[in-house]
């Protein structure tokens, strides 16, 4: 039985959609790993783990952005975006090393929050493309 083109729609996702959704589940992994932090002796190293992983997510969604943007010549605001995202990072990193928890809890769920809204927006832009 053959299916007609149109009957099946395939969802492809960009380049940048995918390293800021990668970003999005690392900062999600990063809350997780602060609860064990707490209770657990091995939450540390995997807390420490994720803050590398988050913090080369960070990295990776920069250049994806800056991919996307100088070869089509687009809007720039993803690499606005995403450079903003790689300061925050950073100061996480340093706030992290320095045991200040009172300002690094703080801006981990800001981080998440901005994380979801941008992956929201990549998203949204892509199906208002799509359409």
């Amino acid at each position: 039985m053959a299916i007609p083109g149109n009957a099946v729609e395939r969802r492809s996702f960009t380049f940048p959609q995918v390293a800021v959704a990668l970003q999005t589940l690392a900062i999600l992994f990063q809350a997780s790993t602060a609860g064990l932090l707490l209770s657990t002796t091995y939450g540390g190293t995997l807390h420490g783990v994720g803050a590398r992983v988050m913090y080369g997510a960070s990295m990776l969604y920069l250049l994806a952005a800056v991919l996307a943007w100088r070869p089509g010549g687009g809007p720039a605001r993803p690499v606005l975006h995403a450079t903003g995202f790689l300061v925050l990072a950073s100061v996480q990193v340093v706030l992290g090393i320095a045991h200040a928890p009172a300002a690094h809890v703080p801006l981990g769920v800001l981080m998440f929050g901005l994380s979801v809204l941008d992956l929201g927006r990549s998203l949204s832009a892509a199906a208002r493309r799509g359409r």
